[in-house]
């Protein structure tokens, strides 16, 4: 009973911890971004830009008992635990879970099937948080999915399953990668004491120590970019880990390896400003302005990035608001949701991804491969436009909790022909005057954001 006490309340205290902002990856600064060279990531990237929805899926032992993805065992200021045992003790603990992640309702089909009803059109996987559990078949170490409770499964090497079911689905795929390994020996040294997130011995000292641990992670990419088949994007997170922090691993050189097997692959070496952070990625933010090169806004369903027993729910129509603001500055979003512990996305999440996607259904054509304008921007409404400036969207982000007006009324992008409301299809009455245009909304419409077409 002590056990499980201890257990319950480690994860109450863990669970919150996802409200805390140290974890969140600031956005690189907005005037330093650097375009690439190379012909093909530049059209892969356009082709990204377009699709404008994605998901990111987050998924590890810390699934088990629904805490924080792998920051509970990082020793920083802002981590609260269980003060009922040892530091050591809850590290052992948490990195035993690997023996208990036995996701035996694991259907990546489930996963894929759900997010193309969400109307999302690229995906990103864990392959590696920052714990270093391995959710591949990694022969760099023991740490994997594959020689841990989950051993005997004929699916154990998740990533391959993930991806195919993806691919089936007419997905662009990406793979998230975590340049930090707090598993490892060669991360965290067993002989020295945690340094908060970072590496915990002197490199200068050991330079030996941190090139091996250079090889593993070159080795460890290699693997992922060479034995799952084509893969658009390598997105690798803990920005911490990179020359300007003297954790230098090389990436000219990684990235040539990476490209070498996928070719035109997207980079995106999180904050590290340069040509291997192909797009930006503010977490759990939006720029407070538009942007005129590649980004994403990476954003939870809930207010976690992996699974937790009580999450709390963003609305259908908050994440659409959200997806409006964004695409009309001109980013993408990736929206964060985690499976459970048993391989599955729960019913609560699935209910939302739907309602998602029955709006993008109809209003979908505000949103896919549109491109920014100079007005972007009045009140509740965000305004994008067709590539070949012909049309331009209005959407109506109505906020939770209130309903439509009976009219709606802008100053900027005007009609020289018709209004349509894109939920029906169907012209809508308007006047101009003293240089607004207002709209005479239908009865009976849903309460919920709606999207314009205006020519």
């Amino acid at each position: 009973m002590f056990k499980k006490s201890l257990l319950l309340l480690t994860v109450c205290i863990c669970g919150l911890m996802g409200l805390a902002q140290d974890n969140l990856h600031p956005q690189s600064p907005a005037d330093q971004y650097q375009w690439s060279a190379e012909p093909d990531v530049l059209d892969k990237l356009h082709h990204w830009q377009d699709l404008k929805f994605g998901i990111l899926l987050h998924w590890g032992i810390y699934s088990v008992p629904g805490i924080v993805e792998s920051w509970s065992i990082c020793v920083e200021d802002w981590i609260t635990r269980d003060t009922t045992q040892t530091y050591q003790q809850y590290r052992d603990w948490y990195f035993g879970l690997a023996d208990q992640f036995n996701p035996t309702q694991f259907d990546p089909a489930q996963w894929a099937s759900v997010a193309r009803q969400a109307g999302m059109k690229y995906m990103i996987f864990t392959t590696k948080h920052h714990d270093g559990f391995c959710m591949y078949d990694s022969r760099e170490t023991d740490y994997t999915i594959t020689r841990h409770a989950f051993k005997d499964d004929p699916r154990r090497d998740v990533l391959r399953h993930v991806l195919d079911a993806f691919r089936r689905q007419d997905f662009m795929l990406g793979t998230y990668f975590s340049k930090a390994d707090w598993h490892s020996q060669d991360y965290w040294w067993d002989v020295y004491p945690n340094r908060g997130r970072n590496v915990n011995y002197k490199i200068e000292k050991y330079p030996w120590r941190w090139e091996r641990f250079c090889q593993f992670t070159y080795r460890q990419i290699e693997e992922i970019m060479s034995g799952y088949g084509p893969v658009d994007i390598l997105w690798l997170d803990a920005g911490w880990v990179c020359a300007e922090n003297n954790q230098d691993i090389h990436m000219p050189q990684i990235a040539q390896m990476a490209r070498q097997h996928q070719p035109g692959l997207i980079i995106v070496d999180r904050t590290i400003r340069g040509p291997y952070e192909n797009y930006q990625t503010p977490e759990q933010a939006i720029p407070a302005e538009q942007l005129s090169y590649p980004w994403e806004s990476c954003i939870t369903l809930s207010d976690d990035w992996g699974w937790v027993p009580r999450p709390r729910w963003k609305s259908p129509a908050r994440i659409i608001n959200t997806l409006a603001e964004i695409v009309a500055k001109g980013g993408n979003l990736v929206l964060g949701v985690g499976p459970t512990p048993e391989g599955i996305i729960q019913p609560e999440a699935v209910e939302r991804l739907q309602a998602i996607g029955r709006w993008l259904d109809k209003n979908g054509k505000a949103i896919y491969g549109t491109t920014i304008t100079s007005h972007y921007h009045e009140g509740n409404l965000w305004f994008t436009a067709t590539k070949d400036g012909k049309r331009r969207y209005a959407i109506y982000a109505l906020p939770d909790g209130e309903q439509l007006p009976s009219t709606i009324s802008w100053s900027v992008n005007l009609p020289s022909k018709r209004i349509r409301l894109l939920e029906t299809g169907k012209a809508l009455k308007y006047k101009i005057g003293d240089g607004r245009v207002t709209v005479t909304l239908p009865k009976g419409l849903p309460q919920q954001p709606l999207a314009f077409e205006i020519e």
